[in-house]
């Protein structure tokens, strides 16, 4: 027994990419940290927002990409069209800027049908016509058949900041009031049940919504917004685990503050999955000085996408800096900390 040694076993290496590398989670991160942000490293990109901000002859504008894969295509309340220009104006939307002008590119499997595109590109051009952007340039391929799962699509887009407008991760302060505008969770789980047939005798539909109207209703309210992030793969809990790292500060949220749809909870309880890491599509958390915090949600609650709006937490001083802890309905407090792996790939 003399022999005995503890050792605290290494984290499993990979060489090469799984699913989990893309689900928003700790190997998502490692990933980035690892191998992708060091390579190509620069001010603009350190400062980890979900856009670019770019100061061009005076003028503030945003720019940012993502790509989309999600499966099924078409699913309760939306499909990949739909969501892929909602994300990109909900990621310019922020950094507090008003989208201007999309990038559409499609990479599309062989065998493809046309009136499933039709479908796609139509549902795009209903949305940005919606909120008032539009796609101006783009690019297509085509893939062998089997090698591309139907059509991927990757969206850019460019808006412009106010400059009295300033919201960063940088920005977050002691204090500061954590507020989402809606439910969580409902995005993953209604992708997950579309994709396996399951049948719970209920409608739940994606949240998949553009958010940039709902901000631009905040910045014209004067809301002195700190920080916003739109709740994406990772779901709530990812996210205020990324801001507390970028920011350097501590964040508490309160598990009976959050609100989750009765009909994903009971998803989630039955399938075992945590509400908190499962991705949305039209929710955002944002950071505002507690003596807004009224004012704010009375502006949230105006608009159809923030009837739910509800402060879920704050930015605190005594916790360790860059930690998430949740205090759960029992009275417990409880750190929260990345998934190694991904509870639903595909989502987005």
């Amino acid at each position: 027994m003399s022999d005995l040694k503890l050792n605290c076993p290494l984290p499993l290496q990979y060489e090469q990419i799984v699913m989990a590398h893309g689900g928003g989670g700790r190997l998502m991160q490692q990933l980035l940290d690892r191998i992708i942000q060091p390579v190509f490293s620069n001010p603009l990109l350190n400062q980890k927002h979900d856009s670019a901000v770019l100061n061009i002859n005076g003028s503030k504008l945003a720019f940012t990409t993502d790509s989309y894969v999600v499966k099924p295509l078409f699913f309760s309340g939306g499909d990949i069209g739909k969501m892929a220009v909602c994300g990109t104006l909900n990621d310019l939307a922020m950094s507090g800027a008003l989208p201007l002008y999309l990038s559409c590119a499609l990479i599309i499997e062989e065998g493809f049908a046309i009136k499933d595109l039709q479908r796609i590109v139509e549902s795009m051009q209903h949305t940005a016509q919606q909120a008032g952007v539009s796609i101006v340039t783009g690019d297509t391929k085509v893939v062998d058949h089997g090698s591309g799962d139907g059509v991927y699509i990757n969206t850019a887009g460019i808006g412009i900041i106010d400059a009295n407008v300033n919201v960063s991760p940088a920005n977050i302060q002691v204090g500061d009031s954590i507020i989402i505008n809606s439910d969580i969770a409902r995005h993953g789980i209604a992708i997950m049940l579309e994709r396996e047939g399951m049948n719970f005798d209920s409608s739940i539909a994606s949240d998949c919504a553009d958010l940039s109207g709902l901000v631009l209703d905040l910045l014209q309210n004067g809301i002195e917004i700190h920080c916003m992030r739109d709740l994406t793969r990772g779901g709530l809990a990812s996210g205020l685990i990324e801001l507390a790292a970028t920011s350097h500060h501590a964040i508490e949220i309160n598990e009976t503050a959050l609100p989750i749809h009765q009909d994903v909870s009971s998803a989630c309880e039955i399938l075992g999955f945590d509400p908190l890491y499962i991705a949305n599509e039209g929710c955002f958390a944002l950071f505002v000085p507690e003596a807004q915090t009224a004012q704010t949600l009375s502006a949230l609650h105006r608009h159809p996408l923030g009837k739910q709006a509800c402060q879920i937490g704050k930015v605190k001083a005594t916790h360790p800096r860059g930690t998430v802890t949740l205090q759960t309905a029992m009275g417990i407090s409880r750190v929260l900390d990345l998934l190694s792996g991904e509870q639903l790939p595909r989502i987005c």
